[in-house]
């Protein structure tokens, strides 16, 4: 009494609204079975029902787990998490001499026969989230260089190249795409390999997978290097606003990012009394003192910020 009185709560689907053989609407759903019955004249109306419930296993200690609920599936596993694996070593361990030789055999083998991408997504992913952890990239970035690289093993764009740099090149694509502000400098440093060869890679992986990346903002810098120079909010504030005029007068085009965002912060500075040198920032930037000093130059002449510097000098 208490299954049929339990099973009749849940919702009867709506296409079905009577008994076609006698007409009852006195209906019920054995959602264990799938099955829809006329309590009147015991006709099984549906029996192919879809079961959309919950599947629940219950264990001996009273404790329920779902049985069917995996992990979702992701581009930083090589079979992005929907293969299985012949035991865990330290299971087959506790196994005795005989079947612990058999599954040995059988490890052995389900790698024998995995194919030449898998093996290399094996090392390659490994390295990605060696470098995503070196320069501290959220999971959404690391999944998006993991699925760049893989697009890239398997249409060969990794022949006649380190897997290291493609690994890295895939990383600097997913920075760019989700506006994390990340430089080659960074990026050659976590990963030992030069960051031309970095950006020759990046620009072949993105144009053969065609992948679109929007140009840098120099203001999404300007935080990573205020906090590296110890430079006041209120200076930020001052270097994100010169950027936004800079901008407007079309001085950013054509300029590396990195380089005009540190020139900014430079001017910044001079006007709020925060004395940096240009090899200090050019430092914490990644660029020469050369680039500092060019832009530099240009914002000064460009937007007419002189008596700005002036004026902070004449009050101290």
């Amino acid at each position: 009494m208490w299954a049929q009185t339990h099973l009749e709560v849940f919702k009867m689907p709506d296409y079905i609204k009577k008994c076609p053989e006698c007409g009852s609407i006195n209906l019920f759903w054995n959602k264990a079975k799938g099955e829809i019955i006329c309590k009147d004249c015991g006709l099984v109306i549906e029996d192919k029902m879809v079961d959309f419930g919950q599947d629940w296993r219950d264990f001996e200690d009273g404790d329920k787990s779902s049985s069917r609920a995996g992990a979702p599936s992701t581009y930083t596993q090589y079979d992005q998490g929907l293969g299985t694996e012949v035991g865990q070593k330290a299971d087959l361990f506790n196994l005795g001499d005989k079947d612990r030789n058999k599954f040995f055999r059988l490890r052995k083998w389900q790698y024998r026969i995995s194919t030449a991408i898998e093996r290399n997504l094996k090392l390659a992913l490994a390295e990605l989230k060696r470098v995503s952890s070196y320069l501290k990239l959220p999971a959404s970035v690391e999944e998006e260089a993991a699925r760049i690289y893989t697009l890239a093993v398997q249409r060969g764009l990794v022949r006649g190249r380190s897997m290291e740099s493609v690994v890295s090149g895939a990383l600097y694509a997913a920075c760019r795409r989700h506006e994390i502000p990340r430089t080659l400098d960074e990026l050659s440093e976590a990963s030992g390999i030069d960051k031309k060869e970095i950006g020759r890679t990046y620009r072949f992986v993105t144009r053969e997978l065609g992948i679109t990346i929007l140009p840098s903002n120099p203001a999404d810098y300007i935080a990573r290097f205020a906090s590296s120079l110890a430079l006041s909010a209120e200076t930020q504030s001052k270097a994100v606003e010169i950027l936004e005029r800079a901008q407007k007068s079309e001085l950013t085009s054509g300029r590396g990012p990195t380089g005009i965002a540190a020139a900014a912060l430079y001017v910044a500075a001079l006007m709020h009394g925060e004395k940096k040198t240009q090899r200090e920032v050019a430092d914490v930037a990644g660029v020469t003192e050369v680039t500092i000093r060019n832009r530099y130059k240009e914002l000064l002449d460009k937007l007419k910020l002189e008596k700005e510097i002036k004026k902070v000098k004449k009050k101290k």
